[in-house]
């Protein structure tokens, strides 16, 4: 049975089917519809009968989105939360899309996704603790533990973006989310723009060891065997080398054994670690 995997993103909706040793059976995308819940559940549920039609019916499906599914009790649960496409908020989407599907969906953070995409086939294969993390137009993270994506009772188990940036700074510029100085505002791809840029050598300088720190405090809390960039900063080399020789001095070891590796799927890995929540 496929593996179905959907990736709502804000100008996008993917679909990839995926056979049980990961080889891609099928991908298709086409416009999200902005603005328009109902035109959303429509488009994702016309991908899912078009993949059925080509892969056969019935395939498990799984969505990442870019939020979360409350897991408040009361009014509010499983209503989605702290999406930047916000006409998504405060729906049941996963309701939703088990009706017009009439299948059980799972639903899950795409930065999750991306993780569990990394742990699964990718970068981190094989390791046992996962860190996943986005760098893009914000910053996101995921963490995966045995193959298996952590959500936690708040769902929101690796939103390290969103954490005070450690370490002295002078500005501290205020955050989309109405805090001052998160992680997001110095190490998202257009704050490391607005520094300078990746061609200017002490912005990234200044980049390299303000993301030491911040990954310093996740391998103190929680430390992963692997830390998986993905996002448009994850394609700038000299991180892999640079950042690990730096975190050492934030670090609570006398070693630090965790690496440091750049995703293997790219663009792929979210729409790839949608399809496998179902890997259990």
């Amino acid at each position: 049975m496929p593996r179905l995997g959907i990736d709502l993103g804000g100008t996008k909706i993917e679909v990839i089917a995926l056979a049980d040793d990961g080889a891609e059976l099928l991908r298709e995308r086409v416009p999200t519809p902005r603005g328009d819940y109902a035109g959303t559940v429509a488009a994702i549920a016309g991908l899912v009968q078009r993949a059925d039609a080509k892969v056969g019916p019935g395939g498990t499906v799984g969505v990442g989105i870019p939020g979360a599914e409350s897991r408040a009790m009361g009014k509010n649960a499983g209503l989605v939360k702290n999406a930047n496409s916000t006409w998504l908020i405060g729906r049941p989407l996963r309701a939703d899309l088990e009706t017009a599907l009439g299948r059980p969906v799972r639903l899950a953070n795409d930065a999750n996704c991306f993780a569990l995409s990394e742990a699964t086939d990718g970068a981190a294969a094989g390791a046992e603790v996962v860190f996943g993390v986005i760098l893009g137009t914000g910053v996101g993270g995921g963490i995966v533990v045995r193959g298996q994506a952590l959500v936690g009772p708040n769902a929101i188990a690796g939103e390290w973006g969103h954490n005070p940036m450690p370490g002295d700074e002078a500005i501290r510029p205020v955050c989309y989310c109405g805090r001052h100085g998160c992680i997001e505002t110095f190490l998202s791809g257009p704050a490391l723009a607005a520094d300078g840029g990746a061609d200017n050598e002490a912005a990234m300088q200044r980049y390299e060891r303000r993301l030491a720190r911040a990954l310093a405090q996740v391998i103190n809390i929680l430390d992963p065997d692997v830390v998986v960039l993905g996002g448009g900063v994850s394609n700038l080399e000299r991180l892999y080398d640079r950042v690990p020789r730096l975190w050492g001095e934030f670090v609570f070891s006398d070693d630090v054994a965790t690496r440091l590796v750049k995703n293997k799927h790219g663009d792929s890995s979210g729409v790839r670690g949608a399809a496998w929540l179902w890997n259990d």
